[in-house]
């Protein structure tokens, strides 16, 4: 039997993704709290750069603003990034609103 993460959702890497730069805590079973660096992310997923040393398969929760605490997969890693899928994919609703909070509208900010 193959070992891993059994994943719930299928393998959906099409999602569009929209970079970010997101600073995140994430809660690892053995090691505690890890500092994550998001750089992307999609309703299926995300992906962090410098993924400490943690294999396929192991599983973190992060919170995410409008989402809440949401529980992840390692996918894939290079050394360098590395690509987590969520356990369940998020609303579109509450993913956009995420997103707007994230980024704000330049057109709302002042103009110097």
């Amino acid at each position: 039997m193959a070992g891993g993460a059994q994943l719930s959702v299928t393998d959906l890497r099409r999602s569009t993704r929209h970079p970010v730069e997101l600073p995140v805590i994430g809660e690892h079973r053995m090691l505690g709290d890890i500092m994550l660096h998001v750089i992307n992310i999609s309703t299926n997923g995300f992906m962090v750069q410098n993924p400490l040393d943690l294999g396929r398969g192991e599983r973190l929760t992060i919170r995410l603003p409008v989402v809440g605490r949401i529980e992840a997969f390692l996918v894939w890693t290079d050394g360098v990034r590395g690509g987590f899928q969520f356990e369940r994919i998020v609303r579109q609703d509450d993913f956009m609103r995420m997103l707007r909070s994230l980024k704000p509208n330049p057109r709302l900010l002042k103009r110097g």
